[in-house]
Order: C-alpha cells, then structure tokens, then sequence
C-alpha cells in the first residue's frame, strides 16, 4: 500500500525530578544535603532513510514517545537520561507543524537528522541550594516535561522525469519499457492507483547515465480541484527536474482532439501551481503503431511551434523508444551542467 501523508503525535521525555537526601555516614556528623539531579528526559529524532519508501509504518502507529529521564537518587547520584528514539522516514518527506502548517523540515538527502520534540531537563537536587546559612536545605526542583508536538509528513518523490498525461496515455507501459518498474497495465483508465518509479539506465560503463522516472495516476479536466486522482498525486512531480507529457494519437480513447488534450494537460498544470508548469517539458506522441495521422500532424505541429522537443513513440513495437531514452538524458545531462 502506498501512503504518502500521515499525521503524528510525538512526545519527548519528561525530565526526572531532583532528589532530597541529606548524607549519612558513621563518623560524618552533619553530612549536609546530598540530593543528585534528575536525569534528562530523550529526544525524538526523525531520520531520513532509503530503506523506506513509504509513511505506512505510521499509518497504524501515529504515537510516539520518548522515554523519561530517571529521579536523582542519594550520595549526590544523578538519575540516568531517558533514551531518545527515531523515527526513520523516506527521503523526500516533507515535515509540516500540524497546528500552524509551517514547514519545520525537508528532507532531501539520506540520513538527515533533526529533533522534532526535545526531552525536559532534569530537576536540581537539594545539593545545589546549600548556602553558608542555609547549610540543610530541603529544596529540590521537578524535572521539567518534554516537548509534545504533532506533524504532519508529506511523501513528494524524489525523481529526475515525471511523466503527466492523460489515463491510458501509455505511461505504464512506457516505464516498464525503459526501466524494471512493473506496474498494472490494463485497458481502462485509472489502472495506475499510486505512483511508480523506474530506473532508465543508457550508455555503457564508463559513460554509462541512469536517471529515475516517476509514473503518476493520470489527470483529467479538474484534476487540480480534486477531480480524478490528479490532486491526490501532483505533488510527487513537484520535485522533477523534466515533464515528459505523453499524449495519445491512436483513436481508442475516444477524444478526438490531440492538440485539446495537450493544453488541458498543461492547464492542469498551471492552475495546480507549485512551479510545475514553469518546468522544462518534453512531448511524446504514443501508440503511434495505431496513430490516426490527422491527430500525429497536429500535434507535431502545435508542439513545434511552442518550441518543445517532440518525439513520436510506440511502446508495443518499441518504436522511437531508444531515441526518446537518449533524449531524455541529454536533457538531464545539460540541466546538471547549467
């Protein structure tokens, strides 16, 4: 199951209270206070990992604690911390404060850290509050409560192409063409339920490039009102360097305009926000191996004279599938130089 929000409560630990104690030895009369300090209460630290993929291991867990600090005992002994505990999330989650909606972090890179509750500091024991005439006192302090704090953690993938289309554009099939993602393909629309990504390696060692494809549900009229599954998911290509729009020009879906499609899409885009229709943008016409000619010409020609790079592709025969693999990389190469 793929999660990409959730919502958590985290609870730091409490720090542990001061202790009150006076010595008492044989042959030491009048010890004086010996009241140790309580310990600190643990952090909760949140990690970005590669080992995760998804939110779901908090879907079913949205609680978490850390543990408190121990009391400050006699012999002027401190009470022992409280262990802090993280939490590991995929890289590219974003971390929102649930009651003001500020982003307190992104992660963006493997194996950050930062504390999401801080534990409380330990209370003084009696043996700090002795003075030259105040030799015997009884005062000790509480530990202080560790934070508690909730989130909300948002999924957006980290991927170099993000394909965007319309459902049953080809963009199940096209990823599992070029990369060993092997997602549901089927002849209805809206087979794609969550999002996949796929490596595409070109090139042999030692110029070999390899870049990551995300594959999302497709989008329709309204997608970015909620319409469809395009809401839901838009935000996973929010962190794309390149859009590769996946147009189809055979007649099976049963729109008749290829050129309407195209700047629906790109609607959809630009009243989602986010910065995704400023993005560079490749256009690939597919199913050409079942193409209604009429529909390929404009197409070709509309895209042309937005001056977008064009290519025309068939998954099923594997027409124009390397040329585009190629391109693709180009694009990225000369993206990373910029």
């Amino acid at each position: 199951m793929f999660i990409d929000e959730v919502k958590i409560r985290v609870k730091a630990g409490d720090g542990g209270n001061g202790c009150m104690a006076f010595r008492r030895e044989k042959f030491v009369p009048r010890g004086g206070p010996s009241g140790g300090d309580g310990g600190r209460g643990g952090d909760v630290i949140m990690e970005s990992s590669q080992r995760h993929n998804t939110l779901i291991h908090f879907r079913y867990n949205p609680e978490h604690k850390a543990q408190r600090g121990e009391h400050g005992m006699g012999s002027n002994c401190t009470g022992q911390d409280g262990r802090s505990i993280t939490l590991q999330v995929p890289v590219g989650t974003a971390v929102y404060d649930l009651e003001t909606g500020e982003l307190v972090h992104d992660f963006q890179e493997p194996d950050e850290r930062i504390v999401v509750a801080q534990g409380g500091r330990g209370g003084r024991g009696n043996q700090h509050f002795a003075t030259s005439t105040h030799q015997a006192p009884r005062e000790h302090e509480m530990g202080r409560p560790g934070e508690e704090r909730s989130y909300r953690l948002e999924l957006k993938l980290l991927a170099d192409v993000g394909l965007v289309g319309f459902p049953n554009a080809g963009k199940s099939t096209l990823i599992s063409r070029i990369s060993a993602a092997r997602p549901k393909i089927a002849d209805y629309p809206f087979t794609t339920l969550e999002p996949n990504l796929g490596v595409v390696t070109v090139g042999e060692e030692p110029e070999q490039q390899s870049y990551v494809v995300a594959d999302v549900p497709g989008l329709i009229e309204g997608a970015h009102l909620g319409q469809g599954l395009g809401m839901q998911f838009l935000r996973h290509i929010e962190r794309t360097r390149l859009l590769l729009h996946l147009v189809d020009v055979s007649d099976a879906s049963g729109r008749p305009d290829a050129v309407e499609d195209f700047k629906i899409i790109n609607r959809e885009l630009a009243s989602f926000g986010n910065g995704l229709a400023e993005k560079p943008m490749m256009v690939a016409a597919t199913k050409i191996d079942a193409a209604n000619p009429e529909k390929l010409k404009k197409l070709a020609a509309h895209v042309k004279r937005k001056k977008i790079e064009f290519h025309a592709i068939s998954a099923v025969t594997g027409q124009g599938i390397e040329e585009l693999k190629w391109a693709l990389a180009a694009r990225l190469r000369a993206s990373s130089e910029r």
